[in-house]
């Protein structure tokens, strides 16, 4: 193999293991978003985990973020504002890159 092959396999490599971690992240995300908004709806317990999963599963339904938005501000309408919900995701995938980070 030539030094040319190698370079590119660790490229590759490299590429694969960040969106993993970036995919990780996002699940954590969205699971905590799930249990903050299962929390502002009174839920708890296996309730809260249930819920939780909900919105992890809604962010397969198209690319991007924004259909997890959706679900969790159609779920608090009336309880926060949708601008709240996306503040919090953000502020939760914060969170969620560092203990991605600290666990590998």
């Amino acid at each position: 193999m030539t030094t040319f092959d190698d370079r590119e396999n660790a490229f590759e490599s490299k590429f694969a293991h960040d969106e993993e971690m970036k995919f990780k992240a996002d699940a954590r995300c969205n699971k905590m978003l799930g249990l903050w908004a299962a929390e502002q709806l009174g839920k708890t317990g296996d309730d809260a985990e249930i819920y939780a999963k909900t919105v992890v599963m809604a962010d397969f339904e198209e690319p991007g973020h924004e259909d997890v938005i959706r679900k969790v501000a159609a779920d608090l309408e009336g309880i926060v504002h949708p601008d709240l919900v996306r503040s919090k995701r953000n502020e939760l995938l914060i969170i969620s890159q560092a203990q991605i980070l600290k666990d590998t």
